[in-house]
């Protein structure tokens, strides 16, 4: 079993864009989540360069992917993490939170702040993702409190309140 400490993290690049699909297409039942990829990556007001993150294996195969996009609460500027995905073989061993844990560290560094995720309530929180409606952040959608997270990667900077926009890839 691969430690964590194993996976080499790195933004993507244009060669990683065939293997990126590939990993959302194995982690995934559909190609929904690789589509998605692809749209966000084509998209100018939602793609931001070194913001998408690959964790490989020591043999240069790229075992998971984590993407932070530009959205929007209110009108203020967050970022979407999704999707996230890990082939079959190497889920649960740590490849998906090194992709984010890189990601998230890399968004810190660009000066970006509220990260939102709809996502399991079990496996976000290891990140610091709390409920986002403490945050007075809700989603354009139904969905499970404990299931929309947000993350300030600064808690002292002042967070903006109000509705979830994400990018017309997304659909909705």
């Amino acid at each position: 079993m691969l430690a964590q400490e194993s996976w080499l993290t790195r933004p993507e690049t244009p060669a990683d864009a065939v293997a990126i699909r590939a990993v959302n297409l194995a982690a995934f039942p559909t190609a929904e989540e690789a589509d998605l990829v692809e749209a966000l990556r084509d998209d100018p007001g939602a793609w931001l360069p070194g913001l998408s993150f690959v964790a490989e294996t020591p043999d240069g195969t790229v075992a998971g992917h984590a993407l932070l996009t530009r959205c929007h609460v209110g009108d203020a500027p967050a970022l979407a993490l999704a999707p996230c995905a890990v082939l079959p073989e190497y889920q649960g061993k740590g490849a998906g939170s090194a992709a984010i844990r890189a990601a998230l560290a890399a968004a810190a560094d660009q000066g970006e702040n509220l990260v939102l995720v709809l996502g399991h309530p079990e496996y976000y929180p290891r990140f610091g993702f709390t409920p986002a409606s403490a945050f007075g952040v809700t989603a354009p959608f139904e969905v499970p409190d404990e299931a929309m997270m947000a993350f300030a990667l600064t808690p002292a900077r002042p967070t903006p309140e109000g509705t979830i926009r994400y990018p017309a890839p997304f659909g909705i």
